[in-house]
């Protein structure tokens, strides 16, 4: 698959251009200039060719931050086969405009000048002072209106080849003497989130063993959610990074606002989630909300408390963690906390061990007969409560109608009348019985109707006929 790099000094809409490439909003749009800091990829569809895009940080003037964003820009000129430079055609071209196009006619690959925010007349006469940076005839272009999509496809079309087919991907399944583990395909979807400056953007370039997404001593470098492929041991995974997630109240500027939503989003489409805290600072209510909608989502959590090596009372602080885990999420026993170093590399073998070993039991599948020999069990030994009208609650049969998270139903004819405290009992048999430790099930009850209800009407209403 062809890549396609976007570059281009400050606020041009490089990542409206991204998103619109992309059919999707994936990359914080925001009317401040240098929101874009690392670089994003996705793939992109224009007609019918399909690419690897990714968006960069716009080129400004020198500071520490702006080197290091250049550097990553760099890194994506030099993978892209293809480079988009956006200029704005509503503006002069600037010193900006001209140091970069110097720099990419040095290329040994295609260089395409899009002129965006091009939507009218005066635009498009604009579109005559570019030529001076020596990259060709510009491509006029509306990201956000979707204008110029044909022209770019002309441009773009010559450099692919004919587009081969593939074969759709399928998940299989792995069956074992005990239970039966879906394994799927693609990818493992797996996203670092926490509270900012905890070392979330540090723990990803320790595993990716690269400089890939940027780090400072300052809280909310990351803004966008950025997510990188990468083998671990073989197995393929698509890690993300997000941004810090503040308390709600705490949030005063729309741009972390779209920093917050994109680190939820990066939640609800994960598969496995670790929570990075700093082992320093005292565990707050922020962390234990943002493990508690990682659970409510169904996700498998892993908690990684990082810094390990600079903290002085580890056994003290370890403790104290693991109690307020037990008592703050009770709906998920047995949660792995870790001890890491981003920095160092200390314990990161392990909690990838952690990932996998997690992945597998939120995958687990288990017979019907099995669930069925349980429920008899638990029955047994803790009789369901008395009804309404006298009798205890029947409990039919049961069994695991989905994994991811694994999700259990029961079936009898009166569930609504099933206490939560029975559910609660039921939940923890299911864990201790089947080693769903450390993962999110879901217990549902559901109505068993009566098969011969609808005959027995029937045959009332021949009676009442006859009579």
């Amino acid at each position: 698959m062809k890549t396609i790099a976007i570059v281009g000094r400050t606020n041009v809409g490089k990542s409206t251009f991204f998103n619109r490439l992309c059919g999707k909003r994936l990359a914080i749009v925001h009317d401040r200039a240098g929101v874009t800091r690392d670089r994003k990829e996705a793939t992109g569809h224009l007609y019918d060719l399909q690419f690897r895009l990714i968006d960069t940080a716009g080129l400004e003037e020198t500071t520490a931050l702006a080197a290091a964003m250049w550097r990553q820009t760099e890194l994506a000129i030099a993978e892209a086969d293809i480079v988009l430079m956006v200029v704005d055609a509503r503006g002069e071209m600037t010193v900006l405009d001209e140091k970069l196009a110097k720099s990419l006619r040095k290329l040994d690959k295609p260089v395409i000048l899009v002129a965006n925010k091009c939507e009218g007349k005066e635009q498009q006469n604009n579109l005559g002072i570019f030529y001076r940076l020596g990259l060709g005839e510009p491509i006029g272009f509306s990201a956000e209106h979707g204008l110029g999509l044909g022209d770019l496809f002309a441009k773009l079309k010559p450099l692919f080849p004919a587009p081969k087919k593939q074969d759709d991907e399928e998940d299989v399944l792995e069956e074992s003497d005990e239970e039966i583990i879906e394994k799927p395909k693609r990818p493992l979807q797996l996203a670092i989130v926490g509270r900012p400056n905890v070392g979330k953007s540090t723990l990803v370039n320790r595993l990716l063993n690269q400089e890939r997404v940027l780090t400072g001593p300052e809280a909310g470098v990351t803004r966008d959610a950025i997510t990188v492929p990468f083998e671990w041991r073989g197995e393929k995974i698509l890690l993300t990074d997000t941004a810090g997630l503040r308390k709600s109240g705490r949030i005063d500027d729309s741009l972390e606002r779209f920093s917050a939503y994109d680190t939820k989003n990066a939640i609800d489409f994960a598969e496995v989630v670790i929570l990075v805290l700093d082992a320093n600072v005292p565990m707050e209510k922020q962390d234990l909300l943002i493990a508690s909608r990682v659970i409510d989502e169904g996700r498998a959590l892993i908690i990684a408390l990082n810094k390990w090596d600079a903290v002085e009372h580890q056994k003290k602080v370890l403790n104290d963690i693991k109690e307020k885990m037990v008592s703050s999420l009770q709906q998920v026993k047995g949660l792995p906390v870790l001890t890491i170093s981003a920095k160092t590399g200390y314990g990161l073998d392990r909690m990838m061990s952690e990932v996998f070993s997690i992945y597998k039991l939120w995958n687990k599948r288990v017979p019907t007969h099995k669930m069925n020999t349980f429920l008899r069990a638990m029955t047994e030994a803790h009789p369901t409560p008395v009804a309404k009208n006298g009798r205890r609650i029947p409990m039919k049969y049961m069994t695991q109608v989905s994994t991811r998270p694994p999700t259990f139903a029961i079936f009898s004819s009166n569930p609504d009348q099933l206490p939560e405290s029975y559910l609660r009992y039921l939940s923890n048999g299911i864990r201790e019985t089947f080693g769903f430790v450390g993962v999110p099930i879901r217990l549902n009850m559901r109505k068993r109707e009566n098969p011969y209800a609808d005959k027995s009407k029937g045959r009332r209403k021949v009676s009442e006929e006859k009579k």
